[in-house]
């Protein structure tokens, strides 16, 4: 496969995730991963994507349509897997949460305790998953549903105000020393909103998306209580979070 062809594929495996890893193209393309870092690199140089440590995602400027439930709501990745799981294990008993509609939010479902609280969500898909417990209370945003299945509209904005929460689960596309960043305005909006009538904010910050900026700011760093990221996490990105008085947690991927 010529190198020009390879970029192809490369951009093609990004349309369809959302993001890529080195190591998994290094194994794909049997090549060196040396050498997919540096076609990383000539299409970062090009504006076709934006490096992140461990891979790359789409470019900052490319607004890309949100996956469908289908796709977005598959199992995650493992360090995906264990960001949820130690984030689920904050919850107490009558708590009341925000839980958003992000694939790794989706993720929490699996490890949510038994005990009674009260889960406020904008995903359809997350809140039909909980509709039939025994001891979960779920509440809805209203507001004009989007072909993903996720309300974040101005209603469902001024229907979230009403509330005042002890738990916001909030995640973004970016993560970085200058906050949490999305790729639309309204969805920014909205994790702002959770943030604000929210007693503790916990960012569930996978490794691919920390030291990453999108366009639209959701909150500031300072506005977060606790990162929870992977042992993939670039160190840097990790230090820098930390000088801002964030507390950062890792999740083992292994344990």
């Amino acid at each position: 496969m010529f190198s020009d062809e390879r970029r192809d594929k490369i951009l093609e495996l990004l349309e369809k995730d959302g993001r890529v890893l080195a190591k998994e193209l290094a194994d794909q393309f049997d090549l060196s991963i040396d050498s997919i870092r540096r076609d990383l690199s000539i299409m970062e140089e090009k504006g076709l994507l934006k490096r992140t440590h461990g891979g790359a995602i789409p470019a900052v400027n490319v607004r890309q349509a949100p996956l469908p439930p289908s796709l977005r709501y598959q199992g995650g990745a493992p360090h995906q897997n264990a960001i949820s799981k130690v984030a689920a294990s904050f919850i107490k008993e009558a708590n009341t949460v925000f839980i958003g509609s992000a694939g790794i939010h989706f993720g929490m479902l699996s490890y949510l305790p038994s005990f009674p609280f009260t889960v406020v969500t904008n995903s359809i898909t997350i809140a039909d998953a909980l509709k039939e417990s025994d001891t979960i209370d779920v509440y809805l945003l209203g507001g004009k549903i989007k072909p993903s299945g996720n309300v974040t509209d101005t209603l469902a904005n001024e229907f979230l105000k009403q509330f005042t929460l002890d738990l916001c689960f909030a995640t973004g596309g970016g993560i970085s020393q200058n906050g949490i960043s999305t790729t639309t305005p309204e969805v920014a909006s909205l994790i702002r909103t959770a943030m604000a009538i929210s007693r503790k904010t916990i960012c569930l910050a996978p490794h691919e998306k920390l030291g990453v900026d999108f366009f639209a700011r959701s909150g500031a760093v300072t506005d977060i209580d606790l990162l929870i990221t992977d042992n993939e996490a670039n160190i840097e990105a990790i230090e820098a979070i930390e000088s801002k008085g964030v507390k950062v947690l890792i999740a083992n991927t292994d344990g």
